[in-house]
């Protein structure tokens, strides 16, 4: 009843996004079960129905890594245990991703232990952003990511995306097997690196030691030491909750989302609204969305649950407003401040900042590409092209000159020292009130030198002369302040190189 309900609703909603209907999204897919639950060891137990089991016996089900046994384990497992509020939050967070994951884990013949490898990553948080760099439910690290495809740009990064980080993890996974032929390796090594596994295999056999886990633990650092056997603790806990006092949310063994493919851009809040979804809901599927704006192409992929596709189908036929209210503008030149940006798309410096991430007191450098407000005149989609390539790069507003004390040496000349500020004699002599051009060893002079001088350390220091900066001119930014921005407790990428974050 359940296989009939979902190909007839795959069926109409194929044949409703086929109708070229304005900014619909073209394609509806459906995860259906492509597993068989009969034991191939004992025929005649049949096959059971999808509602007799959940999610949970589906995983115990397919596991397929030895059992790890040290005291690491043991520990690990009394810390897991002993937090049942948090493995319980963690499990319902899982709830939304953990049938599709244990899907690609059985269409691929891997255990489906690895299903759980999230609660010792993210916490199945696919927004997850560690001091490391790595992103998502998997924590791909920027290089790796692209190693597998992940891409990354100003509008998306798919190391939170739920579809593309899974297959990218997976795939990983399976290399590592392949290399060393050990789960438990190719688990150590995802955390580790391969190469550093590999010298500890190559070192443990040169003084002809094992190489299983448990052997080569001791040259590893702690992280991964810990690594491995708290997947274990995770899962002797799914295994048998009811011994470490865990009650398991229950976790339906059935598809929560299904997806949906836009040809279109749609806002985040547009899209969440017409699905009936909270924002909040809406991003836990769809996290990989770096702005406001979801940019349409033949793969960008919206994941909704069930019931909200069928809302959003519905929605959309009368929506009746625009479904995407950003254009991109790229800055022309370093003279186009965000104020002028701003009052060309009628809007506000604080919009263009806020929506862009731009940190206050900071200017956008010439070839950098922002979102800013459709208008009569502007008002087409982004081109996928534009969002592969859009970077965006950021300079202090600082003025163009700063103001310094230069105290004359003992073989100082005012036209040295104009020359060696790139300034004139005539400036410096009216910066002073000076009206001869004597100076006197150990005088106070007054200077107003380029910024880009202070920055590339040219000047007094440089020339064994002391320099003073003025108190109030250096209390503003120059290239040299280090700027610390946090936007929702995340760190707010300053400049970016095809949108890695950095």
């Amino acid at each position: 009843m359940y296989q009939l309900k979902l190909k007839t609703f795959a069926f109409a909603a194929l044949a409703f996004f086929g109708t070229p209907l304005l900014a619909q999204a073209n394609d509806i897919s459906i995860y259906t079960p492509t597993f068989s639950l009969i034991d191939p060891n004992d025929p005649s137990a049949g096959m059971l129905g999808m509602e007799q089991i959940d999610i949970w016996a589906r995983i115990r089900k397919g596991f397929g890594i030895p059992d790890l046994d040290n005291q690491q384990v043991v520990n690990q497992t009394d810390f897991y245990s002993a937090r049942p509020e948090y493995f319980e939050r963690t499990t319902v967070r899982a709830s939304r991703y953990l049938f599709h994951v244990v899907q690609e884990l059985e269409k691929r013949g891997m255990p489906t232990e690895l299903a759980l490898l999230p609660f010792i990553e993210s916490s199945f948080n696919p927004e997850a952003y560690s001091s490391a760099k790595a992103a998502g439910m998997w924590q791909f690290v920027p290089a790796t990511g692209r190693d597998y495809n992940l891409k990354q740009n100003m509008f998306k990064d798919e190391r939170r995306d739920v579809l593309a980080s899974t297959d990218a993890a997976l795939t990983y996974l399976q290399k590592l097997y392949g290399m060393f032929g050990d789960w438990q390796l190719a688990l150590a090594a995802y955390n580790w690196g391969e190469g550093s596994v590999q010298r500890a295999i190559n070192k443990n056999q040169a003084a002809g030691l094992p190489t299983d886990f448990n052997s080569l633990a001791p040259l590893m650092p702690a992280e991964t030491r810990n690594y491995v056997p708290k997947l274990q603790a995770v899962k002797n806990i799914i295994a048998a909750p009811d011994m470490y006092n865990i009650a398991l949310p229950k976790v339906d063994n059935q598809p929560y989302f299904v997806t949906i493919g836009k040809t279109r851009d749609i806002d985040v809040k547009v899209a969440a609204q017409l699905a009936e979804l909270s924002l909040e809901e809406f991003k836990a599927l769809n996290p990989q969305f770096n702005r406001p704006v979801i940019i349409g192409s033949s793969d960008t992929k919206i994941l909704l649950p069930e019931s909200n596709a069928e809302k959003f189908k519905n929605n959309l036929t009368k929506w009746t407003h625009t479904l995407s209210s950003w254009t991109s503008h790229t800055v022309g030149s370093a003279r186009e401040r965000i104020e002028t940006i701003a009052a060309k798309f009628d809007t506000t410096p604080a919009v263009i900042r806020e929506v862009n991430h731009i940190p206050p007191r900071m200017l956008l450098k010439a070839g950098s590409t922002i979102l800013v407000p459709k208008t009569e005149e502007a008002n087409s989609d982004i081109t996928a092209e534009v969002a592969d390539n859009a970077t965006m790069a950021v300079t202090p507003d600082a003025p163009e000159s700063r103001r310094i004390y230069v105290k004359v040496g003992k073989r100082d000349t005012l036209a040295s020292i104009a020359a060696r500020y790139r300034v004139s004699v005539s400036q410096v002599k009216a910066w002073n009130g000076l009206h001869h051009d004597g100076v006197s060893r150990g005088q106070s002079l007054q200077l107003q030198v380029p910024n880009r001088m202070v920055a590339s350390g040219s000047g007094g220091k440089k020339a064994g002369h002391n320099v003073r900066y003025h108190t109030a001119a250096a209390s503003r930014g120059s290239s040299k302040t280090k700027v610390a921005v946090k936007k929702n407790g995340k760190p707010v990428v300053l400049a970016s190189s095809r949108g890695s974050r950095s």
